[in-house]
């Protein structure tokens, strides 16, 4: 089913891959040379403000408080807190995708009137599931109606990146499933998850010169905030909103909820995860700098390189002085701690430092380890392909920068150890 659904969109998504999810060709200015990579020394997690060591959960809990603020002052910003949201079922199937689905389109008012900001979500469910079923959570590039080619998915009303069927920032009803090699739905059904998605232009479009049409002016931020909220932390925040309708739905378990995000996204992903701590696992995929991989490496992706709108203001300063940074990926993997977490990298996507995106993973591992979970069982890269799914999981799969059938094979059978029921 895979081949078949990755066939029925091949071209059209290999050119919105291009189009969207490649740097621009100026902007592969980044080191490609590992004997370039000049020495560093990553920041402990475990040694707190003032030098004092954590030895225990409750230091940790201490230590996780600190880092957040650092991060939020330093690379994503700080978001608002939620206002009171409003639910709106817009629309749904019992016997969706050929009787395989429950189809749910969900339209969640944030301030709770039709008149204030919006997003849309949209939800399958296994329609054979017996009882509350894991969802797998993640933004998406293009609406929600580019995710799968079901006719009856509601297509976004928002601004859109270039890619097929997108016309003059519009989608049309050509751009229905031109993502779908992204989104394996029926697979993940039939392994018995749920899938839900939102549309991250509903929030925050993704594109220079946005915020005046993004959520931010509802709320009153500034831009010139040193603090302000980048994109990154924007649609962070919507994966967290969209957990806050996900908990109020009685066939989805609350409990086991995986956020997950690829490239940027796998960004927004790294952090809901180290902030909403309500995610089960997090999964962050081919995220590169202000994600999984080291900033202090200095390979392929950097800070200098970086759109501006993604982060916090203070974030572009540390530009070509990355081992000023308070804080690193590895301490971003490990805000997730003891949940579990799994990076995935790929041979070909120097520009997201499959090395740096490991040496993140492992450099977790000692928070985790103290907490009793476990940690990465590997001392050195796995293979292309062969995936470790120890307590933080990582595989790189052969091939470009992309979300693929197989990452997504991983990703369940990680799923599958760590939260299936048995």
């Amino acid at each position: 089913m895979r081949r078949v659904v990755m066939a029925i969109n091949g071209l059209a998504a290999a050119l919105a891959a291009l189009a969207c999810l490649v740097p621009a060709a100026a902007q592969l200015d980044g080191n490609s040379d590992e004997a370039k990579v000049a020495p560093y020394r990553l920041p402990d997690p475990l040694i707190a403000a003032g030098g004092r060591i954590v030895r225990n959960p409750q230091g940790w809990r201490k230590r996780r408080t600190e880092l957040i603020a650092l991060f939020e002052a330093n690379i994503y910003g700080v978001a608002p807190r939620p206002l009171r949201a409003r639910y709106i079922v817009e629309e749904q199937e019992e016997a969706a995708l050929g009787g395989l689905a429950v189809r749910r389109q969900v339209t969640i008012l944030l301030a709770g009137r039709r008149d204030g900001p919006q997003m849309r979500v949209l939800l399958y469910l296994p329609a054979s599931a017996r009882g509350p079923v894991s969802v797998f959570l993640g933004p998406n590039f293009h609406g929600n109606q580019a995710i799968h080619p079901d006719p009856a998915i509601h297509i976004t009303p928002g601004w859109v990146t270039p890619a097929p069927g997108i016309r003059k920032g519009s989608a049309t009803l050509h751009s229905r499933g031109i993502d779908a090699s992204e989104w394996p739905v029926e697979a993940i059904l039939k392994a018995g998850y749920g899938v839900a998605t939102y549309f991250t232009g509903d929030l925050y479009p993704d594109g220079d010169n946005k915020v005046a049409e993004s959520i931010h002016p509802r709320f009153g931020t500034s831009p010139s905030d040193p603090q302000h909220w980048g994109a990154i932390a924007t649609w962070a925040w919507g994966l967290s909103r969209v957990y806050d309708y996900l908990a109020t739905d009685p066939a989805v378990d609350p409990r086991r909820v995986i956020v997950f995000g690829h490239s940027r996204y796998g960004k927004a992903a790294l952090w809901a995860g180290a902030r909403d701590e309500r995610f089960a696992m997090v999964i962050a995929n081919n995220s590169g700098e202000g994600g999984a991989a080291l900033y202090r490496r200095n390979f392929g992706e950097t800070i200098r390189v970086m759109n501006n709108y993604w982060f916090a203001p203070r974030f572009k300063t540390y530009a070509e002085r990355e081992n000023e940074l308070p804080v690193d990926a590895h301490m971003l993997i490990a805000l997730a701690a003891p949940r579990p977490v799994y990076i995935a990298s790929a041979t070909q996507d120097w520009w997201a430092d499959p090395k740096g995106e490991f040496l993140a993973a492992k450099g977790a591992d000692p928070v985790y380890r103290l907490l009793g979970a476990g940690g990465l069982d590997a001392q050195t890269m796995p293979p292309p392909d062969r995936s470790i799914r120890s307590r933080i999981g990582y595989h790189i799969r052969t091939g470009p920068h992309a979300l693929t059938a197989s990452d997504w094979d991983h990703f369940i059978a990680f799923a599958d150890r760590w939260l299936k029921p048995r």
